[in-house]
């Protein structure tokens, strides 16, 4: 049978759909903002619970497994079972479970009990081990997140393939949004919330259940600050706090404890702020050490060991540790602050809270969870009292009841006559035939009777705590006092208050190290010592690339950087890496950080910082120059990066710095020149200036070069001489000419 031939169906043009301009407004909505709140919602911003999605389902697949009371299991068994209700890689589900272990140290009270190498929270390069060599289970501290679950105390819901439930949020006794620890990231907002002390907190919680009035000055007498694993020092500010606590957002400043000993004439720091981490102060040390700013440590290590965290500064003989400590606080991140942000998603919608308005979500959440799990109870003693009362109608009359079964022929029948026989229901006459015969004694009857007594008394207390806000608070009270009792701890965090601390005066360490700075025309930057100059002075640059500016100055002089877009960066020579004659050095835009294709046109360093010295004469293509002072460059704050540093109406040709009277030679496009003396070009105040005409230049002519080093290069200079602006250029000699360009390549 022969095959039919496919054919293409032709379009005209004038079918396809034609392309609808949609505002900006609706893409955002249709398809940016489903994302967004996807992100808020499901990953980044924690719940009343404590608990981000991602943390909560690794916890509940690990309850699930049995891993509250049973053995230790591997850690990729967890991350393989957590994939049934995560869609994600197990490596980020690895990385949650690193968190949330003993083993990381990052929380107060950790939810999982772990064997093998799980890194450290103040440790940004300490690896953990691959979840094939780690162990874990759930820590005996977790059934108190778990307290209820089975007992329908939370909503749940399907997982992401309807394979299995999984429970929105977990039902946890006490206030653990405050307890543990937590940051996030999502868009448009961030969360960070910072860790309490548990004790402190349940108190706090019973504080709220009995005054919901309680403000935020009263509730810091109860919970007196932030307390992290990480122990250290909080700089006890009153105020600072009482404004977190009232608005859930503000900062307090935390720093490292430390020990000296005496023997080995060392500092050992054992505690470091939370926010901050091992190698971030160590390369802030290296970073001292190298450009002079610590010569009383003659060496400093990581000594972390099995005892936990060790910092070993080696001083110099005679250095005094505590004022040696007072200056690393203020130069290093020993000294650091946290910044909080308490923001909580509270029914899927995020809010930022304080301290109280937290705490009053929890209880609101917590009576919730209580009434849900207590109905539960409630239901399943309604089921047996009821069943109880049934058999209560056949003990008054066993013989009856005996009669009734032997009687009846089917099995079938059994229950139907019995409930016709003594009015009973299916569920009791069931629940009766099944009763063996051997309980049918006067010491079962009577422990029966007792049951439905105590029954009876049990159930009228469950509806009397349901029914009633200010039973069930106190129901939660007792909760929270059992937890204290049970799980809590002296704070790690200790308290310092400002007015104790001793500030020593700061002592201003000036590198004054003579060095030699070098930029080329590519904008490439050098910093070399004077050492290394005098081994070899001869500069290397890239090819096509060579010398523009170059000058002596020391290792604390500013540097000013003039760039084509008319801005000007700010920075220290001491930023700057020393290098050689035979590097090609730092690309300056790139470490400055300036905008796309903007170049260096000229440095200039302030000797000793001083700005009130000199002009920068500025000169643009259309012929005109100006002379800034310097002083118009110094800020009181320490910018780096100005706007505006001089007129941007036409292209910059050249920038000069002047410290005395000096001649200049112009030369314009057109081979023409004219000199000058700088007395000529008028000082303006503002940066901005435009100046005036010095080169009166024809149509389509332009500036092109501006220069002081003149004098052995051109013959004519002297008859290119000029008393008066504007003046017309004169023509410059082949000859002179030949030269310039040499001078220019």
């Amino acid at each position: 049978m022969a095959k039919k031939k496919a054919t293409k169906t032709y379009v005209a043009p004038e079918e396809v759909a034609p392309i609808v301009d949609q505002p900006i407004t609706e893409t955002v909505e249709k398809n940016y903002m489903p994302y967004v709140m996807s992100v808020i919602i499901s990953r980044a911003i924690p719940e009343i619970d404590g608990f981000k999605p991602a943390h909560r389902k690794v916890l509940y697949t690990m309850y699930k497994q049995g891993l509250l009371t049973g053995p230790r299991t591997k850690s990729a068994n967890v991350v393989g079972q957590t994939m049934k209700i995560h869609p994600h890689g197990d490596a980020s589900i690895y990385d949650t479970l690193v968190r949330l272990t003993k083993g990381h140290e990052a929380l107060l009270h950790p939810f999982v009990d772990s064997k093998g190498s799980f890194g450290k929270h103040y440790s940004s390069e300490m690896a953990y081990a691959a979840p094939r060599y780690t162990e874990v289970k759930l820590d005996p501290f977790c059934a108190e997140i778990f307290k209820g679950i089975d007992k329908t105390a939370v909503e749940m819901v399907p997982n992401y393939d309807n394979t299995m439930v999984e429970p929105v949020l977990l039902p946890t006794t006490f206030p653990n949004i405050l307890v543990s620890a937590n940051m996030g990231i999502a868009v448009g907002m961030a969360s960070r919330i910072c860790s309490f002390n548990l004790a402190e907190v349940c108190d706090g919680a019973i504080q709220v259940l009995r005054n919901p009035n309680t403000d935020a000055d009263q509730m810091l007498d109860i919970i007196k600050a932030p307390d992290f694993q990480g122990g250290a020092y909080i700089i006890y500010d009153r105020k600072q706090l009482s404004d977190i606590y009232s608005t859930g957002r503000g900062s307090f400043t935390m720093r490292a404890k430390y020990v000296y000993d005496k023997s080995s004439n060392c500092i050992d720091i054992v505690e470091i702020p939370y926010s901050t981490s091992l190698e971030a102060i160590m390369k802030r040390l290296t970073e001292l050490v190298k450009n002079g700013g610590l010569k009383e440590v003659s060496d400093f290590r990581d000594e972390i060991d099995l005892k936990g965290f060790k910092l070993t500064l080696d001083l110099k003989r005679g250095v005094d540790p505590d004022k040696l400590m007072n200056k690393l606080y203020r130069l290093t991140p020993l000294e650091d602050d946290f910044s909080c942000n308490f923001n909580v998603l509270i029914d899927s919608v995020p809010k930022q809270l304080g301290v109280v308005e937290i705490l009053k979500e929890w209880i609101r959440f917590r009576m919730t969870c209580v009434r849900r799990e207590l109905g539960f109870d409630l239901g399943k003693k309604q089921d047996r009292l009821h069943l109880l009362e049934g058999l209560r109608e056949i003990l008054l009359d066993i013989d009856k009841a005996i009669k009734i079964i032997r009687e009846t022929k089917n099995d079938k029948d059994v229950v139907p006559n019995l409930m016709q026989g003594f009015r009973i229901d299916e569920v009791q006459a069931e629940f009766i035939a099944e009763i063996k015969l051997r309980h049918l004694n006067r010491e079962y009857i009577i422990t029966r009777l007792d049951e439905i007594k105590k029954l009876t008394e049990e159930i009228a207390e469950l509806k009397d705590i349901i029914g009633s806000d200010a039973k069930l608070k106190n129901y939660i009270a007792k909760q929270l006092k059992e937890i204290k009792a049970k799980y809590g701890k002296e704070r790690r965090t200790d308290l310092i208050y400002a007015e104790d601390i001793i500030n020593e005066p700061e002592e201003i360490v000036v590198d004054t190290t003579p060095v030699h700075l070098v930029l080329s025309k590519e904008g490439y930057f050098k910093k070399i010592s004077m050492q290394s100059l005098r081994g070899n002075d001869e500069q290397s640059f890239k090819d096509g690339d060579s010398l523009s500016v170059e000058e002596d100055a020391t290792n604390s002089d500013d540097i000013i950087f003039f760039t084509d877009k008319a801005q000007c960066y700010k920075t220290n020579a001491s930023a700057f890496d020393y290098t050689k004659a035979s590097a090609l050095g730092d690309f300056a835009a790139a470490k400055l950080g300036m905008d796309k294709d903007e170049k260096v046109v000229y440095m200039k360093a302030i000797s000793g910082n001083d700005y009130s010295k000199g002009n920068f004469m500025f000169f643009f293509e259309n012929g005109k120059g100006v002379k800034i002072p310097v002083l118009a460059y110094e800020t009181k704050t320490n910018r780096k990066k100005l706007v505006g540093a001089f007129s941007d109406v036409s292209p910059i040709v050249s920038v000069i710095y002047e410290s005395a009277p000096t001649e200049i030679l112009m030369i314009s496009n057109a081979k023409r020149g004219i000199v000058i003396s700088s007395n000529l070009v008028p000082v303006k105040a503002s940066r901005t200036s435009q100046g005036v005409t010095l080169f009166t230049l024809k149509g389509g002519q332009k500036l092109t070069s501006v220069m002081t080093d003149f004098a052995d290069k051109f013959k004519s200079a002297k008859s290119l001489k000029k008393i008066k602006i504007p003046a017309i250029g004169i023509a410059i000699d082949e000859y002179d000419a030949e030269k310039q360009q040499i001078q220019l390549i």
